[in-house]
């Protein structure tokens, strides 16, 4: 059994017990002597952690701000076609869901977390100000030259300069979102494992309070106001961070780099399949890698490596539900694009539906946790966490089959009453007279199949395997996460190559069947839903040893007890940190 406190290390990259490293982490938290209570945090340390958090709060601020509108952007902006638009949101996320793997081994073995998220930040602010340069309007600024040519950058030049910029984003959120959590908790630890449950808690808070600001007041600006100032305000929010958080340099705990989990489980994945021979016949799983077998390992470095191997397949059949939760951001803002966004007498930003995915994820997750689970439980059916991810593929593909259904009634609501014509961003679209609203279903469901996979599959792979690999498993749940906007984007243009006669997700979405395009989504999930179910129907749950179970739980005291078993694992299950 697992303590809540373990778990929200997900966000962290741990050293393996048996790697030749000094031990940097923040996650063995099981050394830290729990009978430290936060009974009271230092000015120092409130000071550092509240740097921390602001900085946090700004970084998500600024991504949500640069992604939220991406698609609107490109369209009404840089002219790209609606299936290209999509194509670079689904990249762009991807990317920076891939980057954080590179930005935990920087940090664990090369610069420190501190030298990597200031680093990460100074690529970030690089990248946005190349996009805020792409919206400027330089012919008001300068005017014309003297053969009457504007001063202004070509179509092209934006293209480029705006491509480049979202690649140098997506290294910097990478970064940060790498360590910035690790890095935070590191500067509590010694205050017990409380301290560090209270810290991530908050560290969730201002997450969702950055998304929030963004996909309200600056999506706002963008969409009503212009993209100029709508970009600008994530690069002022960007320098803020970088202000605060260079404002307790001198006070921060800082860990010299050591060996990364992820270069020794590759060392151990390489000698251990490096020799093949008869006698290895019953040896256990890498044996070549084991020190009693002349490798360089000890067994439990080694039998850390094999479970993580063990969960791979569990995880990749995930990829389909990171695939259908790239959507909201792409396929679903198109949607949104072309549906009211008149709410009484004024007009919602498209991107703000995406809130109301934040919003049934904080409200789900206490009523599984307090009702839900623990009826199954009284009842004598305990949901495993397997069977958790199954009711979320489920729920993932009913958002798109929600979807599609919504597309059909949108198309023919459009075609009876001629729809409306509305501005956004600048450019203007025919709309159908149906509320914008009348997605939130859609973005319910998939926030609903975030609390039943992402969480369970975190909380199933750190019950797994051993601490020590609890961070690597993180960033390979991340790595699925990235690879299904790729999946998705690849879909998409077999999509509409197959289509070209009659296209299924044309330019203009009033012309083509998206209907068609959702439902196929959905069918890929259910047919991934088969392939899931006789994997962990196969799957042998692995049950701690004596000895883990009293590293994880016997140095508690009974008032820390209920809090950490608390099944609330929003903190570091959400796919939004």
């Amino acid at each position: 059994m697992t303590s809540r406190r373990q778990e929200q290390r997900g966000l962290l990259y741990d050293k393996p017990s048996g790697a030749m490293s000094p031990d940097y982490s923040v996650s063995s938290m099981e050394d830290v002597d729990s009978s430290r209570h936060p009974s009271g945090m230092t000015v120092k340390t409130f000071v550092v952690v509240a740097c921390i958090l602001v900085t946090e709060m700004c970084e998500r601020l600024t991504f949500y701000g640069v992604s939220g509108n991406l698609v609107l952007f490109c369209t009404s902006v840089l002219k790209f076609t609606s299936q290209d638009a999509t194509s670079v949101q689904l990249v762009f996320t991807g990317t920076s869901y891939l980057f954080p793997v590179i930005g935990g081994y920087v940090a664990d073995s090369v610069a420190g977390r501190f030298n990597t998220i200031l680093g990460s930040c100074l690529i970030y602010i690089v990248g946005l100000f190349l996009l805020a340069a792409c919206c400027a309007d330089y012919t008001a600024w300068f005017g014309q030259d003297s053969a009457g040519l504007a001063y202004d950058l070509s179509l092209e030049a934006k293209q480029a300069y705006f491509l480049l910029g979202l690649v140098l984003v997506a290294m910097g959120t990478g970064g940060i979102k790498a360590n910035v959590g690790p890095f935070g908790a590191q500067q509590v630890k010694d205050q017990g494992p409380l301290a560090v449950q209270t810290f991530f808690n908050w560290f969730y808070w201002f997450v969702n309070l950055g998304g929030l600001i963004a996909y309200t007041a600056v999506a706002y600006v963008q969409q009503n106001v212009s993209f100029a100032w709508g970009y600008l305000i994530p690069l002022i929010s960007m320098a803020l961070a970088v202000v605060i958080f260079m404002a307790g340099r001198g006070q921060y705990v800082h860990i010299s780099p050591g060996e990364s989990v992820l270069s020794t489980s590759v060392s151990v994945c390489c000698q251990g399949c490096s020799c093949h021979s008869p006698e290895e016949e019953g040896r256990p799983s890498l044996s070549s890698a084991r020190t009693k077998y002349g490798g360089r390992f000890d067994d439990q470095t080694v039998d850390g490596v094999v479970a993580v191997l063990r969960i791979l397949p569990i995880f990749a059949l995930l990829i389909g539900y990171a695939a259908i939760y790239a959507q909201m951001q792409s396929t679903f803002f198109l949607q949104s694009e072309r549906m009211s966004v008149k709410v009484g007498g004024g007009a919602i930003p498209a991107a703000m539906l995406n809130i109301f995915n934040t919003i049934i994820i904080l409200l789900l997750i206490p009523l599984m946790d307090r009702l839900v689970y623990p009826c199954f439980t009284r009842c004598g059916r305990p949901l495993t966490y397997l069977q958790k991810m199954g009711f979320g593929l489920v729920f993932s593909a009913s958002s798109v089959a929600v979807a599609g259904i919504l597309e059909i009634y949108r198309k023919q609501n459009l075609a009876s009453t001629g729809g409306v014509v509305q501005t956004l961003g600048g450019e203007k679209f025919n709309a159908s007279e149906l509320s914008v609203l009348t997605q939130i279903p859609q973005f319910a469901l998939v926030g609903s199949a975030e609390v039943f996979t992402s969480i369970p599959s975190l909380e199933f792979a750190f019950t797994q395997a051993p601490p020590s690999m609890q961070g690597l498993l993180t960033g390979v749940f991340y790595a699925v996460m990235g690879l299904g906007n790729y999946v998705a984007t690849l879909i998409i243009a077999i999509v509409s190559a197959a289509t070209a006669n009659d296209p299924w997700f044309p330019n203009e979405l009033n012309y083509g069947h998206a209907e068609y395009l959702f439902f196929l989504l959905g069918g890929l999930m259910l047919l991934d839903l088969m392939f899931f179910i006789p994997v962990a129907r196969r799957y042998r749950y692995v049950t701690p040893t004596l000895e883990e179970e009293v590293i994880v739980t016997s140095t508690h005291t009974e008032e820390e007890k209920p809090l950490l078993k608390s099944g609330d694992r929003s903190v570091y299950g959400s796919t939004k940190l």
